[in-house]
């Protein structure tokens, strides 16, 4: 209470107002405009990034100020002071991670001031997530998580004023359709942002196009969403910073010679004025704040107040601009009042550039590990809310572990944490973030699994070393060893189980006691070779596995046979006999035919489908530069700038070694001393896993690199190809080609890579190639017939867009090692996206998560506490099941089909399994339920004249709302192809 003492006659004059339940928040709130008047939406804000060249905390506490000076803290300490000195004046805020921290520290007395600020609209939330999600490499199950986590805690706190109506992605670089399906899923009226290729800008500023109707979705009615694109980046007009970080002069009034009234409020017209050319309406809105400002709000608020009133001063003079305080959702409702319509918008706005030689693409990639920790975190996140419902685990420790787990989720998500953008020493501390949540979390699975089944002693410890075939669990002995499976999907799954052992002989049983078949296979020589990694496991068992959703096996160790030929443990290792040109390795669904005098695959054969497929690995040598001018920018953490074309490497004979077993056959190739790969094809599994080694990437050098895969084949794509967008819809690519303007295309390279988060591939009339990956990439086509993926960068040069270091990961000593997996599916051309490819994306992402104990038997699950999910159709997947709240559960449902009719389900069953009273049905992020919403309308050009009223949006379908006393046909579920939807079951 200390910082506010200065103002405790505002609190207590501001508290003895009407009580706070008299809300006047919303567009009640807004300020009145003026007809006939260019209106002039002043926007107060500060961007604060959640992690970046600081760790979140030292942001927040205002440590290590001689990095970057920011203290969040402070910012809201002393914007808080500032409302409440005027009514007029607003406020808006957007990471919630910062002000969930910020609120908690304060008194009951401030606590009452916010609610009442927020209350009356002075203070508003726009975004409302955690945190500002990047939305190139971000998951889409992510990122309505972490929506679901800020929005959540705001309507705990603040009730309906807090939940925010505008989404506000104002520094991300680049921006997905798939994120404005999210937000208009969720309700929201509308977007803004700051990036969009510079071209791209200069075309719709040339034609009033800086705002937009987009069309975010091609399967779901009503997802239409207005998108505006800010004039000047997110940054008061130049000169009018009043930021105690600035340099602009301040408006100086009164009997002063320095007075300058006149002429700053001349200037501030004339750029309102030709502002105002570029935008269809007479409203006009204008960011004042950049990053981390308003650490003395008064400063902010007194300039911005004197700017203001001198500016509409002029009116008397026949000035026409009319200026105030507003917020971003007050600007939309003015527009939506206005009886216009706005141009279309159909595809994503990637690849960015900022200029003719910067395409921020790099960061598709950089930093894989910490992309795939990302993908992992998201995997375990999942699995363990599922166990927690399960065995009802609702006690407050069991409640905090998970929401650290959600909130360091949370997190990741910001637009310079998944992204890879940030310093190493903030990277670090992510991951430590990351991993603290993680372990506590496993703490709710030891208990639930505990309680799920009857080993009511087992460890159940989590492996998180598995990525280089390591597990601690196992490390002496897997004699006596239980795995128990955990399938986060809503469907019985099959899948194979790799678990790292020693050279033994291995027998699996499962809780029935039946062997299970496996087989030993060794671990690659190169993974072997990892210098941290321990080598007591040099092989790896491999089982297949059917579970519905949680299932247990048992490893034991045999004695090893006298007669070799009794047990089939180990595979032997097989070469192309001598002379022979072709390796050939086949099962019932795969057939590869590899070229014995390159090493390289030369073929594939699946679905009836041959094709000839090269695989290769290649370096572009990351350019190096002074970034003194565009021709001199350097490839740096966000942008890929090649140096030159690829450098193939695998030119030279690969060396190559196969294993040939019944349950999975391999080849390893080491292509030079830091790559090397495995091949795998399982039995009855319609697909090829790449399981790729990079590290540590040659510097000694000099140069850069930037390391890919290629997949070269004879299909005639004619500049085609498909990436998806955040793991969701997939969207058309054309080389060299963007939806609204001709690209500048100096970097020819770079300039054609896209996101790819989890899936690219490329077709002609007959045959398709997909391929499927681990973690975000970035990828291209870049002649027709290929796909290549990004799987590392090592780069020595910054370029100069903010981190101030260049990205050059090392660990141990020696530049960073990655390994990761690419799955690909050959298949006949459809004209749709194939559903069944995003299928078992999901699968891939939400695979068996392995837990493992000591037990001398087969533990059984306690099947009656396992809901029954056999009524879900088979295209219907289980996207989340999680606690709510303590007597709530949360169930996200969603339909992977990209075609064919709509599907139903009766979730009465599950409903009565989970004790349930009552049932309705919510918005996607699950804190607004779907009947209440009510969200913008805009006509778009050429839809059929300008409409001649106010139009919104409602809920897409009659909106689910039953409960326990109503008959089982009221609880039909029906989904058309792509929908998700949202309900929350309040238990008895």
């Amino acid at each position: 209470m200390d910082y506010f003492s200065g103002v405790l006659v505002f609190i207590t004059l501001f508290l003895l107002n009407p009580v706070i339940s008299e809300t006047t928040c919303g567009f009640k709130a807004c300020p009145n405009t003026k007809l006939n008047m260019i209106n002039v939406h002043l926007v107060p804000h500060s961007h604060d990034d959640v992690g970046w060249l600081k760790t979140v905390d030292q942001y927040y506490y205002g440590s290590q100020n001689s990095i970057q000076h920011a203290g969040v803290q402070y910012i809201l300490d002393t914007v808080v002071e500032e409302l409440l000195k005027d009514s007029k004046r607003r406020f808006i805020q957007v990471e919630t991670f910062f002000f969930s921290k910020w609120y908690s520290e304060q008194t009951e007395t401030v606590q009452r001031v916010v609610q009442k600020l927020v209350a009356d609209g002075r203070l508003e939330f726009a975004g409302g997530a955690w945190s500002m999600n990047d939305e190139a490499t971000a998951h889409y199950q992510s990122v309505i998580d972490q929506f679901k986590l800020g929005l959540k805690y705001l309507k705990d706190i603040f009730g309906d004023c807090g939940r925010p109506t505008v989404g506000w992605q104002i520094d991300p670089f680049g921006h997905s359709r798939e994120m404005a399906s999210i937000f208009a899923q969720m309700g929201y009226n509308g977007q803004f942002f700051a990036r969009m290729d510079y071209l791209d800008k200069l075309k719709r500023l040339l034609y009033q196009e800086m705002e937009m109707i987009w069309q975010s979705s091609e399967y779901l009615k009503n997802s239409n969403i207005f998108t505006g694109m800010l004039y000047n980046h997110y940054s008061a007009p130049p000169g009018f910073c009043f930021d105690i970080n600035c340099q602009d002069a301040p408006i100086i009034d009164g009997e002063s010679y320095d007075n300058n009234v006149d002429q700053r409020v001349s200037d501030f017209i004339d750029y309102v004025k030709k502002m105002a050319e570029f935008y269809r309406s007479t409203h006009i809105m204008v960011p004042m704040g950049d990053d981390f400002q308003y650490e003395d709000a008064g400063v902010n608020f007194k300039n911005m107040d004197k700017l203001i009133k001198y500016v509409n001063d002029r009116q008397l003079a026949g000035s026409q601009v009319n200026v105030f305080y507003s917020t971003p959702s007050c600007y939309l409702y003015e527009l939506h009042q206005l009886h216009q319509t706005w141009p279309n918008k159909t595809e994503d706005f990637f690849p960015y550039s900022s200029d003719s030689h910067s395409y921020w693409t790099g960061y598709f990639t950089s930093r894989p590990t910490q992309k795939r920790f990302h993908r992992d975190g998201n995997h375990f996140f999942q699995t363990v809310k599922q166990l927690s419902v399960l065995a009802n685990l609702t006690d407050t420790q069991h409640l905090e572990n998970l929401e650290s787990l959600s909130q360091a989720m949370g997190i990741m998500q910001h637009h310079d944490a998944v992204t890879g953008t940030e310093k190493q020493a903030v990277a670090r501390d992510y991951d430590r973030m990351l991993f603290k949540a993680i372990v506590g979390a496993e703490n709710n699975a030891r208990d639930a699994l505990r309680s799920l089944t009857n080993l009511t002693s087992g460890e159940f410890e989590s492996c998180l070393e598995l990525n280089i075939s390591a597990c601690a669990f196992t490390q002496n002995t897997a004699n006596n060893v239980v795995v128990t499976l955990v399938n986060p999907l809503a469907h019985s799954s099959t899948q194979y189980v790799r678990v790292p052992v020693k050279n033994e002989n291995y027998i699996v049983t499962d809780e029935k006691g039946r062997e299970i078949p496996s087989q030993v296979i060794p671990i690659p020589w190169e993974v072997l070779a990892l210098e941290h990694r321990s080598n007591g496991t040099q092989h790896e068992l491999v089982f297949k596995a059917s579970v519905e959703k949680i299932a247990n096996f048992l490893i034991r160790v045999l004695p090893t046979p006298k007669n070799i030929e009794e047990h089939h443990r180990d595979f032997p290792e097989e070469k192309a006999q001598d002379g022979a040109d072709e390796l050939i390795v086949e099962n019932s669904l795969v057939k590869l035919t590899f070229d014995t005098t390159t090493g390289g695959l030369k073929t594939i054969e699946m679905n009836g489908i041959a094709e000839t497929i090269q695989q290769s690995f290649g370096v572009y040598k990351g350019f190096r530069g002074n970034n003194d001018e565009a021709k001199n920018r350097s490839s740096g953490a966000y942008v890929f700038r090649p140096d030159g074309d690829i450098e193939v490497l695998n030119n030279n004979k690969v060396e190559l070694t196969f294993y040939n077993g019944s349950i999975v056959k391999e080849v390893h190739q080491h292509v030079n001393e830091w790559i090397s790969q495995v091949i795998r094809i399982y039995d009855e599994v319609n697909h090829v896993e790449f399981e790729w080694l990079v590290g540590p990437i040659p510097a000694d050098d000099e140069v850069g690199k930037e390391i890919i895969t290629r997949f070269s084949s004879n299909i005639a794509s004619k500049g085609k190809f498909y990436t998806d967008s955040n793991g969701r819809e997939m969207l058309e690519r054309k080389r060299n080609q963007r939806e609204n303007f001709d690209p500048n295309m100096s970097e020819g390279i770079s300039g054609n890579y896209y996101p790819v988060t989890g899936q690219i591939s490329l077709q002609d009339d007959v045959k398709r190639i997909t391929l499927l990956n681990d973690r975000a990439q970035g990828g291209a086509s870049l002649k027709d017939g290929e796909l290549e993926l990004m799987l590392h960068r090592r780069l020595l040069s910054d370029d100069a867009f903010g981190v101030g270091e260049a990205l050059n990961e090392t660990q141990y000593g020696t530049g960073l090692i990655a390994r990761g997996k690419i799955y690909l599916i050959l298949d006949a051309a459809s004209e749709k996206p194939n559903h069944a490819e995003r299928q078992l994306q999901h699968e891939l992402d939400q695979h068996f998560w392995r837990f493992f104990s000591k037990s001398n038997s087969v533990p059984s699950v306690n099947k009656h506490m396992i809901p029954d999910f056999t009524a879900f159709p088979k295209s219907v997947e289980l996207l989340s099941f999680e606690q709510y709240s303590k007597d709530q559960i949360l169930i996200r449902v969603e339909n992977l089909n990209t075609e064919g009719n709509v599907v139903s389900f009766n979730i009465h069953p599950l409903f009565e399994s989970l004790n349930g009273d009552r049932i309705w049905e919510t918005t996607l992020d699950g804190n607004m339920q779907l009947s209440d919403m009510k969200r913008f309308k805009f006509s778009q050009d050429g839809s059929g004249g300008i409409p001649s009223s106010v139009e919104y949006y409602y809920a897409p379908h009659n909106p689910m709302s039953s409960d326990s006393t109503m008959s089982a046909y009221e609880f039909v579920v029906t989904l058309i192809p792509m929908q998700i939807r949202t309900f929350i079951i309040q238990q008895k």
